[in-house]
């Protein structure tokens, strides 16, 4: 049996065994207040900050909100913000859709706006989606322009809002889940409510010990910490050390663990950064969703250069550690700084380099090098590229141009003049990647965009994100030239890369896959050994060599844990159920895409998958019935009721399947296969007044189509005009000689 089925996804039992996963022991955590006692200084200026206002309990002075008995209304929904002596209760719509009052047990931020979380059985924390503006002192909805009405997955109730899956490791110091699967429910733990000093310096019981002048040896049961008993970091790299602290909350990725991880491990040992893929980011690399920075950042010749996070934020504030440009000309001015030797020494904070007023928006360095994105509604968030604005390029590839964010009566060409006007020997931009992203992206993949991707993801002198990122454009694309190719890169020196090049070896054949990434599953890194791991779990074990097996024994178990730490996540079980159906595992696979449905239902693609399942497994039935709850939940999704008015026509349910066809037809009038199987069941129902309207109008469209003239050959039948039946059915094996007629008519084609 292969190794995969023997060690995953039976579901319902599997997802109950625990990871268990040795560490040496760690130092316990002390809380912020015990490191202020002697870090003054820092305490003072954390308490205030953003982390400082991370998670805090309800008070009048932690509350921003208006409780006053405000009300809010929003798509018919009244919510009510009030108070009983000292609770703070809101009265707003539940998951079933009916108002009913809630008591804030938690306040999230303080600007430029707070949110509120609520608790709901089970012990799930839930984010409401009304959120209070601290700066124009109102309330407003994060989503004032989607469908989140409850029953939908994105209602504050629902799994997307849920604090503990998505937010508390971020929020939160030494935060654990401990989520149970079987009874959807949490019992979570911190060891302190907000952002405290030990989520990025690490706990603090030995450092504690050592500054009370302990003797040094009893530092010792506590191996791996430094001489002050602070966790010892994996790198002496400045930037590098920083990455791994800020990186995991400042960056999309995703979790391989579903608590909070100490800082001092590589990225990659416990998160799976996101590429520049669309959807979050623009071909050009301009941050499109919300990314928190890191991504962005990594692309960035300041990153080239070892700029590092502290070099402009304050780590205890949180603030910049300047005023405006000031943060910018500390590196950026006319004498340089040594730290950065390469520097092009100038006056930037002049108009000769801007071209704006000195006191205008435009004179601002972040105006242009860091154009800012508005999130959740009102939270503008700058772009850590640093990129020169090219206006010519973000036409081409549809992404935000700073020049015309400003100038919106302008045009590309006339900010890309005043460019060229004002530095008229500047190198040219390298447009290269945003236009390749952008032509495979809208157009798809063709040689000559493969060799342009595999170049670029060869090219040593690019980050390691953008060419990963064009590893991934490639995926399934690949061919056997290109994967020998790219060879090569399952050994980069970025870990970013591996793990994309490891993604191409899908399209092999096994045996080339096992040669090429049995030797990945002992990467240093957590995140590629899961991606080998991923394309190597369906391999039989005596394929690998004995050190091997064991590699990829250990590597699964890497692979479950990850998929363990998010099965509270919608996403996560379609993952999960994909791995299954690689596998041939049908009820893990059911069972995964059930849950998929569950935690959102709004997941169309998990409810197709489980029907398609149920009907190849021989359940038609229990098929029809999870489309018909899928339209319940999906009324106007085409997929769905276009699958299930098929399944119900194979089943002989004219009858039913009319309702479902008449629907779709409404949607799309255009569609005439819709139309085409609509006539063929009505005439089925013996309905014919109705299928003449149908079939009149398919003649009308499509006179000579083959299913027009057999639904013409068939209501002819009904109606007893065989004469004109025959010659439609001559018509018909004129056309199409050999045709398999249907019994109706056929009978008709033998007659002389």
């Amino acid at each position: 049996m292969r190794i995969m089925i023997r060690l995953v996804f039976l579901i319902t039992s599997w997802l109950l065994v625990s990871v268990v996963v040795a560490f040496p022991q760690t130092p316990g955590f002390v809380g912020s207040q015990t490191c202020g006692t002697c870090h003054t200084s820092q305490l003072e200026a954390w308490t205030d900050s953003h982390h400082g206002w991370a998670l805090r309990e309800p008070s009048a002075e932690n509350v921003l909100g208006d409780f006053d008995d405000a009300q809010f209304e929003h798509k018919g929904i009244k919510s009510r913000f009030f108070r009983d002596a000292d609770r703070f209760l809101v009265e707003t719509d539940g998951a079933d859709g009916q108002l009913a009052t809630f008591e804030i047990k938690y306040v999230v931020g303080v600007t430029p706006l707070q949110q509120y979380l609520v608790e709901l059985d089970g012990g799930k924390l839930q984010a409401l989606d009304i959120a209070w503006d601290t700066i124009e002192k109102r309330w407003y909805h994060l989503y004032p322009d989607e469908n989140v009405s409850a029953g939908n997955g994105l209602h504050w109730s629902g799994s997307y809002k849920n604090w503990q899956a998505r937010c508390a490791v971020c929020h939160q110091t030494d935060f654990s889940k401990s989520f149970d699967p079987k009874s959807r429910t949490y019992q979570s733990t911190w060891s302190e409510l907000t952002v405290g000093c030990e989520a990025c310096h690490g706990p603090g019981e030995a450092h504690v010990a050592w500054a009370n002048k302990a003797e040094a040896g009893n530092l010792a049961q506590w191996p791996g910490v430094a001489a002050d008993g602070l966790l010892q970091p994996e790198t002496k790299d400045r930037q590098a050390i920083e990455e791994n602290m800020c990186g995991p909350c400042h960056a999309r990725r995703e979790a391989h663990s579903p608590d909070s991880t100490l800082p001092t491990a590589p990225f990659g040992d416990h998160y799976g950064l996101s590429n520049l893929r669309g959807g979050l980011y623009f071909p050009d690399g301009q941050q499109d969703q919300e990314v928190y920075i890191l991504g962005s950042f990594l692309q960035s010749k300041m990153h080239e250069k070892g700029v590092t996070c502290t070099n402009c934020h304050d780590p205890h504030s949180a603030r910049l550690i300047a005023e405006g440009n000031a943060v910018c000309t500390q590196c950026h001015n006319e004498v340089g700084r040594d730290d950065f030797s390469t520097l092009k020494l100038k006056n930037y904070d002049s108009p000769a380099h801007h071209h704006h007023d000195a006191d205008s928006s435009g004179a601002q360095c972040v105006s242009c090098h860091m154009p800012e994105r508005d999130y959740m509604v009102v939270d503008g968030r700058r772009d850590h590229f640093f990129r020169i604005p090219d206006p010519v390029l973000s036409e081409k590839v549809g992404s935000p141009s700073a020049c015309l964010g400003c100038h919106v009566d302008k045009t590309a060409v006339w900010a890309a003049a005043s460019i060229d006007e004002w530095a008229p020997y500047r190198v040219a931009p390298d447009q290269g990647r945003g236009v390749l992203f952008s032509d495979v992206r809208q157009e798809g993949l063709d040689s000559g965009r493969i060799v342009a991707l595999v170049a670029l993801a060869q090219d040593l002198t690019k980050p390691a994100i953008e060419r990963a990122t064009a590893l991934s454009e490639i995926a399934d694309g690949v061919d056997a030239a290109t994967l020998q190719g790219v060879t090569g890169l399952l050994s980069d020196d970025s870990d970013l890369v591996r793990a994309a090049a490891v993604r191409l070896w899908r399209a092999a054949s096994p045996a080339e896959r096992v040669l090429r990434l049995q030797p990945i599953l002992a990467d240093s890194i957590s995140t590629v050994r899961i991606a080998a791991a991923l394309e190597l779990a369906n391999v039989p074990p005596e394929a690998l060599s004995e050190e091997s097996r064991d590699d990829l024994q250990a590597a699964l178990g890497e692979l479950r844990a990850s998929m363990l730490a998010k099965s509270d996540f919608p996403e996560a079980q379609m993952a999960i159920g994909g791995l299954a159906l690689a596998t041939s595992n049908w009820s893990a696979a059911q069972a995964a895409f059930a849950e998929a449905t569950f935690l959102d239902p709004q997941l169309v693609q998990a409810w197709l998958t489980r029907a398609r399942i149920a009907e190849a497994l021989g359940n038609p039935n229990e098929a029809a019935a999870i489309l018909a709850s899928a339209r319940i939940r999906n009324p106007d999704d085409i997929d769905i009721g276009y699958q299930l008015s098929q399944l119900l026509i194979q089943q002989g349910r004219f009858a039913d399947a009319v309702p479902v066809l008449r629907e779709i037809a409404t949607a799309v009038p255009d569609d005439l296969g819709v139309r085409i199987n609509l006539a063929f069941s009505l005439l089925q129902t013996g309905d014919l007044q109705a299928a003449n309207i149908e079939i009149d109008h398919l003649k009308l469209v499509s006179p000579d189509r083959t299913e027009v003239l057999l639904l013409h050959g068939l209501r002819q039948v009904a109606s007893n005009d065989l004469v004109g039946a025959r010659e439609t059915v001559r018509q018909i094996t004129q056309q199409n000689p050999g045709i398999q007629l249907p019994p109706e008519l056929a009978a008709l084609a033998r007659l002389p």
